[in-house]
């Protein structure tokens, strides 16, 4: 019996079974505002919706333009999506004519220049969040920064690690929660690591963005073939997000972050954090004026440069950085970031996806997980290429081990081994959805025809239609099944949270007397 195995039999007895049911996920949905023509908004975030800065559901990623809608905890697929419908109907009150684009790659952009960098008010926190944007600007370029994805945040019930524990033949001491943690901490690698070497799958099954308007890459060379006047593809991509093209950064080629333990994730990633770039240092910090262009030179301005498919992990307590609260306090739960926003959705995923996805990454976190070594990093990313820049070619080959095997066989061999996992999670929720789920990703791997990205292709070509002209039909259609009104108590509620944050943003204004020189030295100093 592999430890799989021993984990899920353990976990299919009477007593840990409920467990299965107790898993707690939410979501970061992003999308850009555009206008009735399609092209990148440039009006500011609307007052209605409240601050950007401190509301805990709707808030803005790199653009003014680019919204973001951030759920809850849910141990419920059903009522998270329930939350991110209600977030999405309450902002369309406040668009004033205005769409969500509904693809991940961007809407009409007119330049580099029409996309405006986030505004977070006068406060120290918020003009650090505008500096640091204006530092991936001068690094990368704005047009890069202005794709939209999802995020699916999951963490495994805090019962079930008693569980795991005592199968991997440990003995806890019940007064040493750093003993645990510590546990927890290197399961959750166990599953990054293992999800680092499947996620080519994710790619295959929803990758959503085969094609993109030639606004995006004016002037820049690319080698993707034309469609119709406008429009560029690759005809067997599945995710050109994830691709050179998307949030892949030349600058970070050369990084390699370790992923086989927390220490060695928090050094590799710390030391990136701290290492000076020469190219960094000759755009400079400030301009001639004082003006920041850049929080630092270093090689990532704070973690969230580092742009990875997965991370771990940990809320931050006031005044930590998220390196800083990871390497305290462990892991907490996983950030999936390689989800496009599927065009066809309204918000951009379905429960389906939702229920394969916790299958997946229970299934991740169960499984064997042996360290990484160098080699098979680069193995890894071979793979996961292939799967985005052409995993719907006919007869595609990964790399598995030393072997060679047909994306699709190997796709099907891994549903396989989930089966009874999904059998297992579908007997304690009392429904048959997670097998129905891995049923529809099966169809995928038999039929390339059925994935999301090969569906964009084919209505761009039956439909005669642009990449912006196609998403543009879909966002008119979502905004009409996104307009039914919020009950008057609901909205009610949402428009106070609205209020509340705007006068959280005023109250943080008016208390900082620090000048902001001060507040990013004393905030870049911290380890």
């Amino acid at each position: 019996m592999t430890t799989y195995q021993q984990a899920l039999s353990l976990l299919s007895q009477a007593e840990n079974l409920p467990l299965l049911n107790r898993i707690q996920r939410g979501i970061e949905k992003e999308g850009l505002r555009c206008s009735a023509q399609g092209v990148i908004s440039q009006r500011p975030h609307p007052k209605g919706l409240g601050s950007a800065l401190t509301h805990p559901a709707i808030t803005t990623d790199y653009s003014e333009a680019l919204l973001e809608f951030i759920t809850p905890v849910f141990n419920s697929a059903h009522e998270a999506l329930a939350f991110l419908n209600i977030a999405h109907r309450y902002t369309y009150k406040h668009l004033d004519g205005e769409l969500i684009w509904p693809s991940s790659m961007p809407c009409i952009l007119q330049g580099e220049m029409s996309i405006p960098i986030a505004h977070y008010g006068s406060s120290n926190l918020g003009k650090l969040k505008h500096v640091y944007r204006h530092g991936l600007w001068h690094r990368y370029g704005r047009t890069m920064q202005c794709i939209s994805g999802i995020h699916y945040n999951f963490s495994a019930p805090e019962e079930l690690w008693p569980v795991l524990f005592k199968l991997d033949g440990l003995t806890a001491d019940t007064s040493n929660t750093r003993q645990m943690q510590n546990y927890i901490s290197a399961r959750y690698f166990g599953l990054i690591r293992n999800f680092r070497r499947y996620s080519w799958l994710l790619m295959y099954l929803f990758g959503a963005s085969p094609a993109v308007c030639e606004t995006f890459l004016e002037g820049q060379d690319h080698k993707l073939d034309r469609m119709h006047k406008h429009t560029l593809y690759a005809p067997y991509a599945t995710s050109l997000r994830m691709s050179d093209l998307g949030y892949q950064n030349n600058a970070q080629s050369g990084l390699m972050v370790c992923h086989n333990t927390l220490e060695r994730y928090v050094t590799t990633l710390g030391k990136a954090i701290n290492e000076t770039v020469a190219d960094y240092e000759a755009i400079g910090v400030q301009d001639e004026h004082g003006q920041y262009k850049q929080l630092n030179t270093n090689l990532l301005q704070i973690e969230n440069e580092y742009y990875s498919d997965i991370r771990p992990k940990r809320v931050a307590r006031d005044g930590e950085k998220p390196l800083q609260a990871l390497a305290k306090y462990g892991v907490e739960y996983i950030e999936v970031r390689c989800t496009d926003v599927n065009p066809f959705l309204p918000l951009g995923l379905d429960v389906p996806q939702m229920q394969f996805m916790d299958v997946f990454l229970m299934w991740c976190l169960l499984s064997d997980s042996p360290d990484i070594d160098e080699d098979e990093y680069w193995l890894i990313k071979r793979n996961q290429q292939k799967a985005i820049n052409e995993g719907r070619r006919p007869g595609l080959m990964l790399e598995q081990g030393e072997q060679n095997i047909s994306l699709q066989q190997w796709g099907l061999n891994l549903l396989d081994e989930m089966s009874e996992l999904a059998q297992a999670m579908d007997k304690s929720a009392g429904h048959t959805f997670h097998m129905d789920a891995l049923n529809q990703q099966r169809l995928k791997l038999a039929d390339s025809s059925l994935t999301p990205s090969a569906r964009v292709l084919r209505e761009l070509q039956e439909k005669n239609q642009e990449f912006a002209q196609f998403s543009l039909e879909l966002a008119a259609q979502h905004r009409k099944t996104l307009s039914e009104n919020l009950g008057k108590d609901v909205h009610k509620q949402w428009t106070e949270d609205a209020r509340q944050s705007l006068q959280q943003q005023a109250e943080m204004e008016a208390a900082d007397t620090m000048p902001f020189e001060e507040y990013l030295t004393n905030y870049l100093r911290r380890s």
